[in-house]
């Protein structure tokens, strides 16, 4: 019985994860407002090592359309107006010498369409994560069957991870509705 609730929480634990890697996922979508999480995985060479910009910069947002990034060393500044050039974020970035501003254009209907269509593949990704989680877990489940866990214990334990695939495959479906709602708010 160890072996089954170990395997069980083993599993929801996978779930979790695939939910929380499509609320990052969904998070980096940017949706027409500024948002200092929009630079997350934007990284410079710092003295070497390469450095994610939140780590070297401050980032704000003076307005609903404008990201303001201070480096805290002013030798930085050029390497960050670099990076988000080279980045697929699209923006082009307004460099004063101490401040790099990145002014967020307001989305299109068309952008907007694209946008929730790629939100869309990122929570797919997601629920089928959850799934694959869910047949790995019943084929473990079978195999427990055959060496020495009861058939009733194994029911028990194939529909306790059906509801955890239901709840996290739910918790997608409101990250992507949120999502959605975001994108296509003008």
């Amino acid at each position: 019985m160890e072996d089954l609730d170990f395997y069980l929480e083993e599993a929801k634990d996978h779930m979790e994860k695939s939910v929380h890697h499509v609320s990052h996922a969904l998070a980096k979508i940017r949706a027409g407002r500024a948002m200092p999480n929009m630079l997350d995985g934007l990284v410079i060479d710092y003295y070497g090592t390469p450095t994610p910009i939140s780590q070297v910069a401050s980032v704000n947002t003076p307005d609903a359309r404008t990201l303001a990034i201070k480096p805290w060393e002013k030798n930085l500044v050029a390497d960050i107006e670099k990076a988000i050039i080279n980045s697929d974020l699209g923006l082009n970035p307004q460099n004063d010498g101490e401040i790099v501003r990145l002014n967020i254009p307001p989305l299109t209907e068309e952008r907007r369409k694209i946008l929730v269509k790629q939100s869309k593949n990122e929570a797919e990704h997601g629920r089928v994560s959850v799934r694959n989680v869910r047949k790995d877990a019943k084929e473990h489940l079978k195999k427990l069957l055959k060496e020495h866990v009861s058939e009733d214990d194994v029911k028990d334990a194939e529909i306790t991870i059906q509801e955890y695939t239901d709840l996290f495959i739910k918790n997608i479906d409101d990250l992507l509705a949120k999502k959605e709602e975001e994108i296509m708010t003008v």
